[in-house]
């Protein structure tokens, strides 16, 4: 399966956002919405109104990451924004079952996120019932974070949990480079996150391109 990169536009200038993600749409699979709340993680960042601009300027998919406590009071307002994919974080549900019930209700993709000091074993009631789950591979809150290595092994054991079926996907966030990038593309990820080593260069169709092991820097 090729693997998919998801541009995480926290990392893109919001001055010239539509531009921005003119540069990435022909190459990039999806775009990575980070929402955050100042309360689950220690910084606020997006709400829907930006989710259904950027959906007025691309036909990419949306992968919204919510970051923030009590989830389910937005999941509506996000999917009308524009959401294609909505992610969670197992440590802000409580009720995570009745949360990816509800995306899935709403028409979304559903995933959970784990944060670094979260174990993969967390996942294994719910495993079967989600669409991809994101590893985080920093903790969650910042962008231009350095890649946390023992995601490596935590790929690893996604990939162990779900046995032999190819769902759900494994999606990666935080840190991701040429190196940290060939790195869990050989672990098994699916779907790569990368903001500032796509969004900070003058070229990021071709840093997308690097991501995929298709191109040389």
């Amino acid at each position: 399966m090729l693997t998919r990169i998801a541009p995480s536009i926290l990392s893109a200038d919001f001055a010239r956002l539509a531009d921005a993600i003119a540069q990435v749409e022909s190459v990039a699979d999806l775009l990575h919405l980070d929402v955050m709340d100042g309360q689950f993680v220690p910084n606020i960042t997006i709400g829907p109104f930006i989710v259904e601009a950027v959906r007025k300027v691309t036909t990419l998919p949306l992968d919204v990451h919510m970051m923030i406590v009590e989830p389910d009071r937005y999941l509506s307002d996000f999917r009308r924004a524009g959401a294609d994919m909505m992610s969670v974080h197992v440590e802000a549900c409580p009720h995570l079952e009745r949360t990816i019930d509800q995306i899935h209700q709403l028409g979304a993709l559903a995933g959970v996120a784990i944060n670094p000091a979260t174990p993969v074993e967390v996942l294994t009631d719910i495993i079967g019932e989600v669409d991809y789950v994101l590893v985080m591979s920093v903790n969650p809150g910042f962008g231009g974070q350095a890649f946390w290595p023992r995601a490596i092994d935590k790929i690893g054991r996604v990939k162990t949990l779900r046995g032999a079926k190819d769902r759900p996907l494994i999606e990666v966030d935080g840190g991701i480079n040429q190196q940290t990038g060939a790195q869990v593309r050989a672990a098994g990820a699916d779907i790569l996150v990368a903001g500032s080593f796509v969004f900070g260069s003058e070229d990021p169709t071709a840093r997308i391109k690097i991501l995929r092991g298709n191109e040389e820097p």
